[in-house]
């Protein structure tokens, strides 16, 4: 690849692989381990290792950004253009769980009891 080119064929793979990851669920086990007690989570902990993970995509995104407009020939344009789409899809999903959490809290606000 030359340097100033941009290398199509590269970014639609790449765009190709973000679209499967978009696309594809979670998978979790639901397999029990021998003991047969599982380890409860923190919901708290949960949240807050989501939000650390959010956070960290964005900050790469945007040193990543950085280092291209200052012209540094290690980044690539696509690579950029990668990591700021993981970043957006990270903070949308986690805008879709706020909003999930905010409608939960008012229905369960809205309960008679």
């Amino acid at each position: 690849m030359k340097t100033g080119m941009i290398d199509t064929s590269r970014i639609e793979a790449m765009m190709a692989q973000l679209k499967a990851a978009a696309t594809r669920p979670e998978t979790t086990s639901n397999v029990l381990p021998a003991g047969g007690a599982v380890d409860k989570v923190n919901f708290a902990d949960a949240l807050k290792s989501s939000l650390d993970q959010v956070n960290s995509a964005q900050v790469q995104s945007q040193q990543l950004g950085q280092r291209f407009a200052m012209g540094d020939d290690k980044v690539n344009l696509s690579d950029v253009m990668i990591s700021m789409q993981k970043a957006n899809i990270s903070f949308q999903a986690t805008i879709q769980v706020r909003n999930k959490l905010i409608s939960a809290y008012h229905e369960i606000m809205n309960m008679q009891i």
